[in-house]
């Protein structure tokens, strides 16, 4: 993969769609967003880190499965979404706008401005009906991540909430709603996200999507072991389906129990390399988990990603294999599903 006269590491960033797969916001609505303040991801940092586009997430936390509680949680998400729609503006001559197909994202970069996706981040939101997700698509929402930490009505979880009374395991991966939940995703054009949700989860969610599923914010089992990575079968499952797992920035996910200071950008490209090894350079990418937990030393913000493409130039990766890595391959899945919405 190299490149006999590869160009500036710094040059080539600027040049590449970045897309950052998986990028929290503050909510309540916190610091504004085109403010060079204390968010990890903000439109200042995106401009100076030359992040073309990100996947800005409306969150919702698993809590006891009530009526009461998945209205709030859809109510939520929905407030989030309108919050992310909102971004979608210029302030002090920085332009962001709102991006929800592939086609758009590379318009936004032709033309030098911020991409902004919005995404939905654990099915509780869906609750027990399923119009909830052309709602969010309505609003521009292209992922939904099927579960969070606790199970769900759609899915098993990765990491069961003992404190909310899950078992180990409650509908075997999806529930009958969820097969419905990832048919009512394929209908309305929205990629099934698999990061957080139990091994069966996962595989039973490739066997029934249309579509490719992607993993928007995990790593790697056989580098460190965490309920959060995938193991091998997985990565080969992802490689079966054409979908894409992103390696992620969180430091625990990167190496055991590490602290965020103690990880490198090097530590995080060896996910990368071990992915690419085993299933190949068109299903792996790149996300960060910002303001979701996700940093480490030498990529603390969005303002640090060229750090990234440094390290990744370094190993030898050209240009080509960057442009998949920064976006190309997630855009791939995006057109896939677009293409297949009825």
């Amino acid at each position: 993969m190299n490149d006999a006269l590869a160009p500036d590491s710094a040059t080539l960033h600027q040049a590449l769609v970045t897309l950052d797969t998986h990028i929290d916001i503050p909510w309540p609505p916190g610091p504004d967003p085109f403010a060079d303040g204390p968010r990890k991801v903000d439109i200042p940092k995106m401009v100076r880190g030359g992040l073309s586009a990100g996947c800005f997430v409306a969150y919702v936390p698993q809590a006891s499965r009530t009526v009461a509680n998945e209205d709030a949680a859809y109510a939520r998400a929905i407030a989030m979404l309108d919050h992310i729609n909102a971004m979608g503006r210029t302030e002090a001559g920085i332009t962001a706008r709102v991006t929800p197909t592939a086609n758009e994202i590379e318009a936004a970069k032709r033309d030098g401005v911020c991409a902004i996706v919005p995404c939905v981040e654990n099915g509780f939101a869906v609750g027990a009906d399923l119009s909830r997700i052309g709602e969010f698509r309505a609003r521009g929402a292209r992922y939904l991540t099927l579960t969070h930490n606790g199970h769900n009505a759609l899915a098993d979880s990765c990491n069961p909430r003992r404190d909310l009374g899950d078992r180990e395991s409650e509908h075997g991966g999806l529930s009958a709603l969820g097969r419905a939940a990832v048919a009512e995703l394929n209908r309305v054009g929205m990629i099934v996200d698999v990061a957080h949700t139990s091994r069966d989860t996962m595989q039973q969610a490739a066997e029934v999507s249309r579509t490719p599923i992607v993993s928007t914010h995990s790593c790697v089992s056989a580098l460190c072991d965490h309920p959060r990575n995938m193991q091998d079968w997985q990565l080969d499952i992802i490689r079966s389906v054409k979908g894409v797992i992103q390696i992620t920035a969180v430091s625990a996910f990167l190496r055991p129990n590490a602290r965020p200071e103690d990880v490198t950008v090097a530590d995080f490209a060896n996910h990368v390399d071990y992915a690419v090894k085993r299933i190949g350079i068109d299903h792996v990418g790149i996300s960060s988990d910002f303001d979701g937990g996700g940093w480490f030393s030498d990529w603390r913000d969005a303002g640090d990603s060229a750090n990234v493409t440094a390290e990744l130039v370094r190993r030898g990766y050209d240009r080509g294999a960057l442009e998949k890595l920064w976006g190309g391959n997630f855009l791939r899945v995006m057109r896939v599903v677009e293409e297949e919405a009825a």
